[in-house]
């Protein structure tokens, strides 16, 4: 139920975290507090709060003091990065909007959600902000502007904003490329803007993905920290500014094209949901996105299926013979869904030609597909197939039939990449026949799962006779696109790719099921990739896949027990071509694929946690369960250590006062990467130790010393 806001300023609080929102004063909202929860605060005491976090009116760009809004307006006094850009016709650039009204209510989830109405008469322009605690303590925002004006007003760009206090003084972000995904890097949070943007149309390897401020040297289990992530898969910007009068603000929203977003008189643009959560280290974090994603209604509830998938085995080399063996080969060690990669449909036998043409190729599949599917079916497995819905080949018969459904600028093309355009979703009949041959297919063939791929950036992407930047407009298109087939088909799972973990937010995550995390299913590469994916997403939603003996990313060698034990904490599946594999080896993944269908509970609803390790050759990452009960860890070693034995390994997040059976977990108990095989660890065996949950974390055990890149795994269940 909605109720007026009465007094000026509004506190919401969850799961140990408080905001405090200033209403007072006519404009727009102002954030006095983000952290941890304060308790109970009556009305004098919140005033009392106010007036004594305003700081002496000295040194500001204006008179007296400047008050930074959720969304910053110059009119306020701010120099800063506007909250909102865009004008009419090179007028009405600056906004002065007045709060009209402002309402609270709680909804069904326990969800507090402050809506604000403002206005700018005199730029013709309303405001209506909406601020959000979820009961996992994870803060959301998001804003829709309404031209109220006569004119077409321009929108350029729409930043909201959240304040970190000035102890937080160190910055971290992320970077990356294609097979090397969120890669971590550290700056100083100084004076100044550091700014993130990101043009190629979807989420981006190198997106900022967790904008987070923290007291230098925040780590895993320790320091506090604040993170932002934008929630959108198009170009977006992430920032972090500070000033000599700003503490500081983590900000974000969608980076909008020349022209691209252009209200008519009562026509409307809502911006991206910006995400904010507060922590005790990076776990805490991280914890507030997980539960806050397991607690939506489509967040998938059954247990997540051993996938193969077939691109690493055969490529584009499609045969119906060699496709059932080795489906036999995957059902006989435990899969539980076959998903068929590219190569399938049109003319399609390499990335040249063929995208687009969303027919079963004859050539290929002269009974079409039903032959395969039958057999994946009758071996008792699910069938899975990759399309690529927003891209097309010049070569193929789409385009030529119809040249004008790409991205394009008048007169041109963009440059080619993996021999590719992007179908232009925004035009009504490009949008008409992605949806029919999805569905046409979805309907013919008792498909669960689709693996829908986006492999090339948006470069030069201009929408329509004008050629006016396409990328919102795409965006938005493949939302709908996903919304409509989600409700022809609903049990259908759909997998986020974009050349691996080129698209991963949690606006795709609204309507998908799983990201592919990466490419690159080097085990040792996956460690760091899936570590810091994890930041955001949970365990159950990250793809991660056993590859064959040697990377066809990196050519790295790694054991069966390295690859197994990386994957294994994640949505598991198998990229290897079994057919080659011997009986021991298939024997050997048969195990590990069994000890996942044992732990996925665990892993799947437990609390992800990480070790802060001081030797930077190894890690320590696992899974508590919510109840403290029971725990799966991984002990890492990643190169070659300085210490000979290594130190004591801690075990984060188990119940302080319960005592603990630890021991190793098998199959990753015993490997040929233990280099102290030949000499006694006092513990290391099936009696394990017994202690507590605080001496544990605390004080932690003596760890095997393995060779680099390799793992061994730890169970700790509560007597």
């Amino acid at each position: 139920m909605a109720a007026d806001v009465t007094g000026e300023i509004v506190q919401l609080r969850a799961a140990g975290v408080a905001i405090v929102v200033d209403l007072g004063g006519g404009t727009l909202p102002r954030v006095l507090h983000w952290g941890a929860d304060l308790g109970g605060l009556d009305a004098d005491a919140l005033a009392a709060l106010r007036a004594g976090a305003r700081p002496q009116p000295l040194g500001f760009p204006v008179d007296g003091e400047v008050e930074i809004a959720v969304l910053p307006e110059q009119s306020a006094g701010y120099l800063g990065t506007p909250g909102l850009a865009g004008h009419r016709d090179g007028a009405d650039f600056s906004t002065a909007f007045r709060v009209l009204a402002a309402q609270l209510r709680r909804e069904r989830d326990g969800t507090q959600r402050l809506v604000v109405d403002a206005q700018d008469p005199r730029a013709g322009l309303g405001l209506r902000l909406v601020l959000e605690l979820t009961p996992q303590g994870l803060v959301r925002q998001q804003a829709r502007l309404t031209n109220t004006g006569p004119d077409v007003y321009t929108v350029d760009g729409l930043l909201l904003t959240l304040p970190v206090p000035g102890r937080a003084a160190e910055l971290l972000d992320f970077t990356g490329r294609h097979l090397r995904e969120r890669s971590p890097q550290r700056t100083a949070f100084t004076h100044g803007v550091r700014l993130r943007e990101n043009r190629r149309g979807r989420t981006g390897y190198d997106a900022a993905h967790v904008l987070a401020a923290g007291v230098p040297g925040f780590a895993n289990r320790h320091g506090e920290v604040w993170g932002v992530h934008t929630a959108w898969s198009g170009n977006h910007r992430s920032l972090a500014e500070r000033s000599h009068y700003n503490p500081g603000l983590l900000g974000g929203g969608e980076l909008l094209l020349p022209g691209e977003v252009r209200l008519e008189a009562g026509e409307s643009y809502t911006s991206p949901w910006l995400y904010g959560s507060y922590g005790h280290g990076l776990d805490d974090l991280a914890a507030r996105f997980h539960r806050w994603m397991r607690a939506r209604p489509q967040h998938p509830a059954r247990p997540r299926p051993v996938v193969a998938n077939t691109w690493e085995a055969v490529y584009f080399e499609h045969d119906l013979t060699r496709l059932t063996d080795l489906a036999d080969a995957a059902a006989a060690v435990g899969v539980e869904r076959f998903v068929l990669d590219d190569g399938w449909f049109g003319s399609r036998r390499d990335d040249s030609t063929g995208l687009g043409d969303w027919f079963v190729s004859a050539d290929v599949w002269p009974d079409g597909l039903g032959p395969l599917v039958r057999h994946v079916n009758g071996l008792g497995m699910e069938f899975g197939l990759w399309v690529e819905p927003e891209m097309v080949n010049p070569d193929s018969d789409v385009a030529r039939a119809h040249p004008d459904w790409m991205l394009r600028t008048p007169g041109r093309l963009p440059r080619e990449a993996r021999h590719q355009q992007v179908l232009d979703l925004a035009r009504p009949e490009a949008f008409a026949y992605i949806l029919g041959r999805l569905d046409a297919l979805l309907t013919e063939y008792p498909i669960a799962y689709l693996k829908w791929d986006h492999n090339r950036d948006l470069v030069d992407a201009g929408h329509g006779a004008r050629g006016v930047g396409g990328v919102h407009g795409q965006t938005r298109a493949v939302y709908r696109l996903l919304d409509e087939l989600r409700v022809l088909h609903p049990g259908v799972e759909v997998e986020s790719c974009s050349s691996g973990g080129g698209r991963v937010d949690l606006e795709v995550l609204e309507r998908t099921d799983r990201v592919w995390t990466s490419d690159c299913i080097d085990a040792l590469e996956r460690q760091q990739i899936q570590r810091w994916t994890n930041l955001l997403v949970p365990l159950e939603l990250l793809g991660a896949h056993v590859g064959s003996g040697a990377a066809h990313s990196t050519g790295r060698r790694h054991p069966l027990s390295f690859r197994a034990g990386t994957a294994l904490f994640g949505h598991l599946g198998v990229e290897w071509d079994l057919r080659e594999a011997d009986a021991d080896q298939r024997a050997e993944l048969a195990e590990w694929i069994g000890l996942y269908k044992d732990v996925r509970g665990l892993l799947h609803t437990g609390v992800a946690v990480h070790g802060d390790v001081a030797d930077p050759a190894y890690d320590v990452h696992g899974v508590v369960a919510q109840d403290g009960s029971d725990a799966l860890f991984a002990w890492v070693a990643t190169a070659t250590s300085a210490d000979y034995p290594t130190g004591r390994l801690p075990l984060p997040g188990l119940d302080p006062d319960a005592i603990y059976h630890v021991r190793p977990q098998a199959p990753g108990a015993t490997v040929d990467g233990v280099a102290s095989q030949w000499t006694h660890l006092p513990w290391w065996g099936p009696e394990g130790v017994r202690l507590p949950g605080r001496v544990l974390s605390e004080v932690g055990l003596q760890a095997p010393v393995l060779f680099p890149e390799r793992l061994v795994l730890l169970r700790a269940t509560r007597v």
